[in-house]
């Protein structure tokens, strides 16, 4: 049987963009689309142009691409022709193949929000959907508070929206834009709007995810006919998201009944940019990504039951739902005080490390990270500290340098002129295998600011300013993210500092440390992070 045509619009670079924190320059919307590009939408939102400065240079540099390049506006103001609204004009203006209007459909919406009667609404959705016709533009009308709509006022809900279809509209977009419509509901009002005269080949649905539903919310509006798709990478979107992408597109191309019944334009060799995408997106955005996001995430194939692990060890399948690397994810057995010696001899494996079945070492190693986990260690996300730890216990550990000493300062002062400044400053004294000492000075300086890069950032400069012969391994190792828990409270806290270092090979490793003081755990994982750099780059030991 041939598959019907399902298309996925993204909406990234528009709704995306509503998102709290959330706002993209020119050159990262570029950067974004050509991702999406790359996977195989069908459609890329770029924004509204007109709307604000970032929208209109982009639509100006019109992106080459595959997909149906749309700019997003709304309908005609009532008491003026679409010819000459100047809001209307901007999208057309934009030159895009597809054009995206918004409207209203909840009757409370048009007479409350827009102060208009319900008549001139439903002229203002015909005459500007007709006029992006004529302009040759696929056009696109989305459905505002259709689902709340419908159920206060069906017949008025799908006469706007009939409105639109009667006008030309290629695609009548049933939005959630509440969130708040459960799937049944938005499967039984999408059937609905079938039955009343739209076909499903001509209807998309868009959700959101204020009550977690949207990706359920979108493959129940898919069952009941709808043949497009809205959604965002990561699920960005305003309040609580819209439905994500990065979940949907997987769904779709590897589960059933999808599978089977559905082409859409991304191939299932391309999900294995999907996780690249998704982490782009954080990385462009500043943010740590989520670890237990549906196919993408870090932990989403992390097995850390030491009867999980066992059972992955012989057959993968029995735990996880697909192969991580169809999305380009990858396996992860976490070392915890769960494990068991399955998950530890997996997880040197991965390591390079082989160890028999039965060896002594390996009760060892799991008692020390049971001990050190019960005062305050956590080694499920910290795996280059497991390693060195692994390779202690192995009688492989390699010693590069030793510290003798540290220390760091920070002050709160004013300057010459009075104004507040915030400095921070470090001494580190290490000895290299020859012998040598050398000690390293750094300081922050912000000479007008109260701002500060910080005692620990103070120390890792100082840390890696001069290790001899080994300098030439660690220059490209960063910092990338710096997590910090307070394991115990009152006066008993306890530390821990876990934190993610990047090299310019686009390898990434994180380590941990342990202390009654932060800046003292903040130094046991900058010194873990060094000493795992040259133990895997191959530097000589220390004689």
């Amino acid at each position: 049987m041939a598959k019907e045509r399902l298309y996925i619009y993204d909406t990234t670079l528009r709704d995306g963009q509503q998102t709290q924190g959330v706002q993209f320059s020119t050159a990262e919307k570029a950067q974004i689309a050509a991702t999406l590009d790359g996977l195989g939408v069908d459609y890329v939102e770029g924004g509204w142009p007109g709307a604000n400065p970032t929208d209109s240079e982009f639509f100006e540099t019109k992106p080459q691409m595959k997909a149906t390049f749309a700019a997003f506006g709304m309908t005609k103001r009532a008491g003026m022709s679409a010819e000459n609204d100047d809001v209307l004009a901007a999208v057309i203006n934009a030159d895009t193949p597809a054009v995206c209007l918004v409207g209203k459909t909840h009757d409370f919406h048009v007479t409350t929000a827009l102060g208009i009667t319900l008549e001139e609404n439903i002229e203002n959705i015909s005459r500007s959907v007709a006029y992006l016709v004529t302009q040759g533009r696929e056009a696109l009308f989305d459905a505002e508070h259709f689902f709340d709509g419908y159920k206060a006022n069906p017949g008025y809900a799908v006469e706007a929206v009939m409105a639109a279809y009667d006008a030309g509209a290629r695609w009548v977009v049933l939005c959630d834009t509440n969130g708040g419509t459960l799937p049944n509901e938005i499967g039984e009002i999408t059937r609905a709007v079938i039955a009343a005269g739209i076909p499903g080949d001509r209807l998309g649905i868009h959700t959101h995810n204020d009550t977690e539903n949207a990706v359920a919310g979108s493959l129940a509006g898919i069952d009941a006919g709808a043949r497009q798709v809205q959604g965002t990478l990561n699920g960005l979107g305003e309040r609580c998201g819209n439905a994500n992408l990065t979940t949907l597109i997987p769904t779709l191309l590897l589960k059933e009944p999808y599978a089977s019944a559905f082409e859409i334009g991304v191939e299932v060799q391309a999900l294995s940019g999907l996780t690249q995408a998704s982490r782009l997106l954080d990385d462009i955005l500043n943010r740590v990504p989520m670890r237990q996001a549906p196919y993408v995430g870090a932990s989403a194939f992390a097995h850390k039951a030491g009867l999980h692990a066992s059972a992955i060890l012989k057959d993968p399948s029995t735990y996880e739902h697909i192969e991580p690397g169809v999305v380009g994810n990858a396996r992860v057995i976490p070392m915890s005080n769960q494990a068991g010696q399955s998950n530890l001899r997996r997880r040197l494996s991965e390591a390079g490390l082989s160890v028999e079945k039965g060896n002594p070492a390996l009760g060892r190693i799991l008692d020390v990270i049971k001990a050190r986990e019960a005062v305050g260690y956590s080694y499920d996300t910290a795996q280059a500290s497991f390693e060195l730890l692994a390779r202690g216990e192995l009688g492989l550990h390699a010693t590069y340098f030793e510290v003798e000493r540290y220390r760091v300062i920070s002050e709160r002062r004013r300057n010459a002129r009075g104004h507040l400044v915030v400095e921070s400053e470090a001494v580190v004294t290490v000895q290299l295998p020859s012998g040598d000492k050398t000690t390293s000075y750094f300081k922050n300086e912000h000479s007008d600011e109260m701002s500060d890069d910080g005692p620990v950032n103070a120390l890792w400069q100082a840390l890696k300013h001069d290790l001899g012969p080994y300098q030439q391994l660690i220059g490209d190792v960063r910092l990338v993210d710096f997590k910090v828990r307070i394991t115990n409270g009152g006066t008993e806290a306890v530390t821990r500092v876990i934190i993610d270092f990047e090299d310019d090979d686009g390898h990434r490793w994180a380590t941990v440390g342990v202390s009654a003081n932060i800046v003292d755990a903040s130094f046991e994982a900058l010194l873990e992070a060094l000493n795992w750099k040259l133990m895997r780059d191959g530097a000589a030991r220390a004689v």
